[in-house]
């Protein structure tokens, strides 16, 4: 069982070990957006404070509920976003400013999908630093500790980036411009050293940490903590990190495919989203231009088709909104 069950409501098909493709489907021709919006809000909490307050639990009261949407919104792209998409009705779509499209919940996702299909512990929240530290939310949308997609014995640091947008093509090239842009030496180097400055504070210490029946998970959650952080030392060989990498790289998009059919389990629709899904994964590779003299890169694909991305992150707005 996952953290989240997610499972029941998403489904993931993997042509192979570098592409998965998520989806929820249709009830009686509907398509299934209150159980997929409930789904992703459960992480909310997880997403917004990780292990910085002490282990996670399955279930929060409706105070710790209270306090994550309220660290979330005090972000100044969320507040915009639930502005645009909620108050006026509209949404932000193809904008270059991608701060203000954090606000579209892609990393909200991402954190879902990684913690539930790829078993990941989140080695830090940036809303945590943001709310609690009044630090910069930039850098990689999710920084997280995984198994190894080549060898699940071992574990990677996984750097992970999401889109949202209102067409795959748009997403998947902007995906694309991004490990262009942030796979260079320099930028890696700085993004390292502010990972290893906040891992190195905001969590609990084994002594202070009270709940003895989760003991145990923490101390081995610490364990992998030091272990990454002495990883990407920046005495570290740069080469020798990013062998230990994986970059999870996720498009959530508007899907003719899901505008077209209203039953996932026919051939029809299974073709033609194999056909979307092929033809998105090629304008990726076309777009994919490596940095010199980063030359291997453990990319995974993930693409996230739904009826309508607006209508996905208006709903998400209206339920985390009401938790305020």
């Amino acid at each position: 069982m996952s953290i989240f069950g997610s499972e029941a409501i998403i489904k993931c098909q993997s042509p192979n070990s570098k592409l998965k493709i998520y989806y929820a489907g249709f009830e009686f021709g509907i398509f299934r957006w209150k159980p997929l919006v409930k789904q992703i809000v459960e992480a909310l909490v997880d997403f917004s404070f990780g292990f910085h307050l002490g282990i996670l639990e399955n279930f929060y009261g409706i105070r710790v509920l209270n306090d994550a949407a309220n660290a979330l919104y005090k972000i100044e792209e969320f507040e915009q976003a639930y502005t645009k998409y909620f108050m006026q009705n509209s949404e932000f779509d193809d904008i270059a400013d991608k701060y203000k499209k954090r606000g579209e919940f892609g990393e909200l996702i991402l954190h879902l999908l990684l913690r539930d299909f790829h078993g990941s512990l989140p080695l830090l929240s940036k809303i945590y630093f943001k709310d609690s530290l009044g630090h910069a939310v930039h850098g990689f949308d999710a920084v997280h500790i995984a198994p190894d997609i080549d060898d699940n014995t071992k574990f990677s640091l996984w750097l992970g980036e999401s889109k949202l947008y209102a067409t795959g093509d748009s997403g998947v090239k902007a995906l694309a411009k991004d490990i262009e842009e942030h796979f260079k030496i320099d930028y890696l180097r700085d993004e390292f050293s502010l990972i290893s400055k906040k891992i190195k504070t905001g969590f609990y210490s084994l002594e202070q940490f009270k709940d003895l029946n989760k003991k145990l998970e923490y101390e081995e959650f610490l364990q992998k903590k030091e272990y990454w952080l002495n990883q990407i030392d920046s005495k570290q060989n740069l080469e020798h990190i990013l062998s230990s990498v994986t970059i999870p790289m996720l498009c959530t998009y508007t899907s003719d495919t899901f505008n077209k059919h209203n039953d996932e389990t026919t051939k029809e629709f299974m073709s033609d989203l194999q056909i979307e899904i092929e033809s998105l994964e090629k304008i990726f590779k076309d777009n994919l231009n490596i940095p010199h003299p980063v030359t291997n890169l453990n990319v995974l694909l993930l693409f996230f088709p739904v009826p309508s991305k607006k209508e996905l992150v208006k709903q998400l707005h209206f339920e985390i909104g009401k938790l305020q």
